[in-house]
């Protein structure tokens, strides 16, 4: 590893700051890491590249990016296209990492706005769980899709208090994440919230699973982010009560009719 140019950190957002710990005397301060998981930890809220640069503190924060990006792992291996977005604080770095990924099926664009396309990974995984439980209590697509409008817009509030750019919400490793995600039966965030929506209990999904559903734990991590920085977050607070705290799906729809709706319509 010592000769690698390029480290991928492959692993679920949970077990980022473990996974790092144990490879950290392997990483040299001229290596690029890229993480690709999409979530936030649930004891801190951070970002992936900041639990990266926070333990690895012999690296560069320049030299740490994040792919995110519309990116169902299911039609990846099938070899069907798709897109990607690589985000580093140093666009040149970026531009490396999209020369080493980008390929006929598989076309990657550079950012320099980490915060964004991180927060954009991680958050809709959050709301594709509640779009997942307004599909499994058979609620149609109208619902859905003014939940889904609703609901990002608390990210993008929140992502732009943090310091990101509100036009990285609205690009790839946003709003074309959030389609894929929040409505995909490939999706795993998706699932269990349609699950959930069915009426099984988280513990018996998640058991069932062979996969991460990433937005579990980010919902913690994005209840924790959004009460440090004062914000409020009705929607992503609903789910997290849906997923910790026994509040019945049913509620979601009961409540987002008649206590969040938006003062006007855009």
């Amino acid at each position: 590893m010592d000769s690698a140019e390029f480290v991928i950190l492959a692993v679920p957002a949970q077990s980022m700051r473990q996974n790092v710990r144990q490879v950290r005397d392997s990483l040299t301060a001229s290596m690029i890491l890229v993480s690709v998981a999409k979530g936030l930890e649930a004891e801190t809220g951070k970002r992936m590249s900041q639990v990266i640069t926070e333990v690895n503190v012999s690296g560069l924060p320049e030299r740490v990016c994040a792919l995110s990006g519309p990116n169902l792992s299911g039609e990846i291996n099938q070899g069907l296209p798709a897109t990607s977005v690589v985000a580093g604080q140093d666009i040149e770095v970026a531009k490396r990492v999209q020369r080493l990924l980008d390929s006929p099926n598989f076309s990657v664009f550079t950012s320099d706005d980490v915060i964004g396309v991180e927060l954009c990974g991680a958050l809709k995984n959050v709301i594709a769980l509640g779009a997942g439980m307004l599909d499994g209590l058979e609620l149609g697509n109208n619902a859905k899709a003014a939940f889904i409008t609703i609901a990002w817009g608390e990210v993008v509030s929140l992502g732009t208090a943090l310091g990101a750019k509100a036009s990285t919400f609205y690009g790839l490793a946003g709003l074309g994440d959030l389609i894929a995600t929040g409505n995909s039966p490939l999706s795993r965030n998706h699932y269990v919230g349609c699950e959930l929506g069915k009426g099984r209990s988280l513990g018996e999904i998640t058991a069932a699973m062979s996969g991460v559903a990433e937005g579990i734990d980010t919902a913690m991590g994005a209840r924790r982010l959004a009460s440090k920085l004062g914000s409020e977050m009705p929607v992503i607070d609903l789910i997290y009560r849906v997923l910790f705290e026994s509040l019945s799906p049913v509620e979601i729809s009961t409540r987002f009719k008649n206590g969040l709706k938006p003062e006007s319509a855009t």
